[in-house]
């Protein structure tokens, strides 16, 4: 385990915690805690609340009960920029009000590391630069952001995530405008962020994915109820026909589990 995370101790965790939106109660009285070390995978149909409850665990929504904890304090308790240094959320989608470079925008991960008016330093340019270059952008620094696809300018927003460098990520659907290719770039990336012992968190859509790279799975019907187990008993097809509402079949090829609908 990575040296650093050893030493912060503590870690994320959800004590009966209800997410709403209106007056749907989306996730009911969850209950989970996320180590160092893991990799688990939110599922569940459109509108379930995987959004919601990502942001909710990130301290930027405040639950309709329960609380989140971070090292052992209630999140709300703590400065956004203690918590910035600790968990790093990525957005499903970005909008970027201003044109900047692909180096500038990572650069804005590094900003709970500095001090009020400080400038980034030679070692944050580093950092920045070391991040493009594991998302495969090292030769896209100088481009505006303008002028980049989809899938780069998502792998970009990686990028920044990286440069921040928090104990626990928070992803929310990392694998968007993203290629085959790269969308198993980015996972393996982050799995093995996880192996190093940091702790991550993502909403996918495909369960496959999910079966390759995730230990836990947390399965969110939409209606309160919610399931979290080992990837090798929590997702079966049983399971994903009624969280999908639609039949899925697994398929066995290579020794890896594929789901594909019936």
């Amino acid at each position: 385990m990575d040296a650093a995370v050893a030493r912060a101790g503590g870690g994320l965790c959800a004590r009966g915690l209800t997410v709403t939106a209106g007056a749907r109660t989306l996730v009911q009285d969850l209950a989970v805690e996320f180590s160092p070390g893991e990799l688990v995978a939110i599922l569940g149909r459109n509108g379930s609340g995987k959004t919601l409850t990502l942001h909710t665990l990130a301290g930027l929504r405040a639950p309709a009960g329960g609380e989140v904890v971070l090292d052992g304090r209630p999140i709300t308790a703590l400065a956004r920029r203690a918590v910035a240094l600790r968990v790093g959320l990525l957005p499903q989608d970005l909008e970027d009000a201003f044109v900047t470079s692909a180096l500038e925008t990572v650069l804005i991960g590094r900003h709970p590391h500095l001090a009020l008016w400080q400038w980034e330093s030679a070692e944050d340019e580093r950092l920045a630069r070391e991040a493009l270059r594991q998302v495969d952008l090292e030769g896209c620094a100088t481009r505006r952001t303008d002028t980049l696809s989809g899938g780069e300018q998502r792998r970009v927003a990686v990028a920044a995530l990286l440069a921040q460098a928090p104990h626990t990520f928070l992803l929310d659907e990392p694998t968007n405008h993203l290629d085959p290719h790269h969308q198993l770039a980015v996972l393996s990336l982050f799995r093995g962020l996880a192996r190093a012992g940091r702790t991550v968190i993502t909403t996918l859509h495909d369960p496959t994915l999910a079966a390759r790279f995730a230990d836990r799975v947390l399965l969110l019907f939409g209606d309160g109820r919610w399931t979290l187990g080992p990837v090798a008993s929590a997702l079966t097809a049983a399971t994903l026909s009624e969280l999908y509402v639609t039949p899925m079949l697994e398929l066995t090829r290579d020794g890896r589990r594929v789901f594909v609908t019936a």
